[in-house]
């Protein structure tokens, strides 16, 4: 059993059982959350597609913890001009497991 979901603006298939790290939520270690954006969800042979979420399903997970991913570096030059900008960024996120889907 499979879905798609939509949280922070991205797109994930997910299945049960699986880890994943997404956008950062507000939510506690150890808590259970639900997605009701569902796109879409099934098995190999039935699946159902939303237009554009897929009615009475969700999919329950629990928030694993909370961390940052590793540092993007920003450089952008302009040739002949000696103008060098040395830039970087760490996004967070929440890595939470699948427990069911509905």
């Amino acid at each position: 059993m499979h879905a798609i979901i939509k949280t922070g603006g991205k797109q994930y298939r997910v299945s049960n059982g699986k880890k994943l790290k997404i956008e950062r939520i507000s939510a506690n270690i150890g808590e259970k959350i639900s997605f009701k954006e569902v796109l879409s969800v099934g098995n190999d042979c039935d699946i159902k597609i939303g237009s554009p979420i897929v009615k009475d399903s969700c999919v329950e997970a629990t928030v694993l913890h909370h961390g940052r991913f590793k540092k993007i570096k920003i450089f952008k030059m302009r040739r002949r001009k000696h103008n060098q900008l040395h830039m970087g960024h760490r996004q967070n996120y929440t890595e939470i497991r699948i427990d069911y889907i509905l």
